[in-house]
């Protein structure tokens, strides 16, 4: 089947890629309690996969996975016996797996920062993003999976208030990075997915513990920020292609957001 790919709600040209058939196909998405995860697991529910929705909010990730007809596993990604439950429930074999769990606290310049906050982020964004991996990582090489990495252009490069999640961020590109070296042998694809300015409903307001206002200024005249869908979008058309191909890292931001540090605002 030639594809056929729908951006924006109209049709790409048929370029001749012949995308994946997903058929029974099972992904896990962490983090999937809301944003990105969440929207995630939507697109990838409309695709045809079954999606293990997982995350610590059990109410939002089993309304979730009614909604698309998938699994919700309770997960905490920093515990270990949690994130060996969802391995449990995977099963023998997963086909893709989506590392979205994480995010941001706090934006203080060095002198100022809480490092227990940088510990947190340290244990979700690294340490969380490793121990899922390795324990799901058995079950996606026998079904020749995919592991897609979402990580941040604030991997990229340090900004004002930014060293804490910079770093935590760098260090999860690191293990795609270091994965996608130490695999090169074996039949898993890594992929990273590393998203610009997102406007979603919790993560600033999170970073900037429940300050609405704080919030907002991040995004204040920035022209159409993307959206967690648009993430979503770049997340399931990778998980659609062929296993021959791997997309090692793809950047996406608005067009108002020309680099990390230059944004376009009204």
């Amino acid at each position: 089947m030639s594809a056929l790919i729908s951006i924006a709600g109209q049709s790409a040209p048929d370029c001749g890629v012949t995308r994946k058939n997903v058929g029974m196909s099972t992904a896990v998405v962490t983090g999937a309690s809301s944003g990105i995860g969440a929207a995630a697991a939507r697109a990838l529910a409309a695709d045809g996969w079954t999606v293990i929705c997982a995350a610590r909010r059990a109410d939002r990730i089993e309304a979730l996975a009614d909604e698309i007809g998938g699994r919700a596993v309770v997960c905490d990604v920093t515990s270990e016996e949690s994130v060996a439950g969802l391995a449990e429930a995977a099963g023998p074999e997963l086909d893709l797996l989506v590392n979205n769990a994480g995010g941001a606290i706090g934006q203080e310049p060095v002198e100022q920062a809480d490092l227990g906050a940088w510990e947190t982020m340290y244990r979700t964004n690294v340490l969380g993003t490793a121990r899922v991996t390795q324990a799901l990582l058995p079950a996606l090489e026998a079904a020749r999976g995919t592991i897609v990495f979402v990580t941040s252009t604030a991997a990229d490069a340090a900004y004002e208030g930014g060293a804490g999640y910079n770093a935590a961020k760098s260090g999860e590109r690191m293990i795609a990075e270091a994965m996608r070296l130490e695999l090169f042998d074996r039949d898993v694809r890594i992929c990273e997915i590393c998203p610009g300015m997102v406007r979603t409903e919790e993560f600033s307001l999170n970073r900037f513990g429940g300050d609405r206002s704080r919030a907002d200024q991040v995004y204040a005249g920035v022209p159409e920020p993307l959206t967690a869908d648009d993430v979503a979008e770049c997340v399931r058309w990778i998980a659609g292609l062929p296993h021959h191909v791997n997309i090692d890292r793809m950047t996406v931001r608005p067009r108002a957001q020309a680099a990390q540090h230059k944004v376009y605002r009204v």
